[in-house]
């Protein structure tokens, strides 16, 4: 595969906050990535160094080859749509996608003309009056029709409610199998968009800790379920990501894909495989890293 994006011990520090602790990794072309982790992981800090919306401590970012610093041939094929994403005081939606149509080579007025119906999205209304959710819209909608050869959405539909973003799901899938190219998502809706993204990068307390297709990992992990004694028995020796337990019945998270072996021992000692979704394996994984598989609460949505 070709590598679009390429991070070699990628660092950033802000004082005496390590945002960003030495990672590496790549990034292909016409793949759909998904960029997770909690608040405050260094998600955003990845991105905008990437987008040369910041500057690195230490290391070296190339995209397409190149560094993006001041790169306007390299800037001019990423689009990089973010939350918190500004526009002038007086500007309407229109005037966001004008300009945006001037600056994206491949941009699709087609595109944007259907969403702008799809999300019915009110042209003239100045921005700063435009609720949440149309305010995600904006941004939504340059992303896509931009087509972008590289496009990071920094979580601009948090505003959108379900049957938006599912909207938003629907055409993005449909646009990328047309038009591919790359997309890299950050959200914190892991199970939402897990049908949707083909490799997973996990950062955590600024450094990467999973960096996998999804399908693998998928059969990463396994939740086994049946009564204590019969569950500690068959997890002996197997790395254990969380545990839970309830009377005499537990539940405990381990890694590795499971065996023919397994499943025959497991239905002669009574138990149950119960599945893993994607959402449940990174923050089990996250809280793992962390050193803890004690039963702990762990709000699943705060992970962004």
């Amino acid at each position: 595969m070709t590598h679009v994006i390429e991070v070699k011990g990628l660092t950033k520090r802000y004082r005496e906050t390590l945002a960003v602790d030495d990672v590496t990794f790549t990034i292909e072309k016409d793949t759909i990535y998904g960029l997770l982790g909690r608040n405050g992981a260094g998600k955003t800090t990845v991105m905008s160094i990437l987008t040369a919306q910041n500057f690195p401590t230490h290391g070296e970012v190339r995209v397409f080859g190149e560094n993006p610093y001041e790169n306007a041939k390299v800037l001019g094929r990423m689009c990089f749509v973010r939350e918190s994403q500004k526009y002038p005081d007086d500007a309407k939606p229109a005037h966001a996608f004008k300009t945006a149509r001037l600056f994206f080579p491949n941009w699709s007025q087609e595109l944007a003309d259907r969403l702008i119906d799809d999300f019915q999205l009110p042209m003239n209304r100045r921005i700063k009056k435009l609720s949440r959710g149309q305010l995600s819209a904006v941004g939504v909608i340059i992303g896509l029709a931009s087509r972008a050869e590289v496009t990071f959405f920094d979580e601009p539909y948090l505003g959108l409610d379900a049957v938006a973003r599912q909207i938003f799901y629907d055409r993005l899938l449909a646009d990328y199998a047309a038009h591919p190219r790359t997309i890299i998502l950050s959200s914190h809706l892991i199970d939402e968009v897990s049908n949707l993204i083909e490799r997973v990068i996990v950062i955590d307390r600024g450094r990467i800790i999973m960096d996998e297709d999804t399908d693998a990992v998928r059969d990463r992990a396994a939740n086994i379920v049946g009564p204590s004694a019969a569950v500690e028995r068959f997890i002996a020796g197997r790395e254990v990501i969380h545990r839970e337990s309830l009377g005499h019945v537990s539940s405990v998270t381990v890694l590795g894909t499971l065996t023919d072996a397994d499943r025959v021992r497991i239905d002669a000692e009574g138990l149950e495989v119960a599945p893993v979704s994607l959402q449940q394996l990174i923050v089990r994984t996250t809280q793992h890293a962390a050193g803890s598989t004690e039963q702990t609460p762990l709000d699943e949505g705060a992970l962004r």
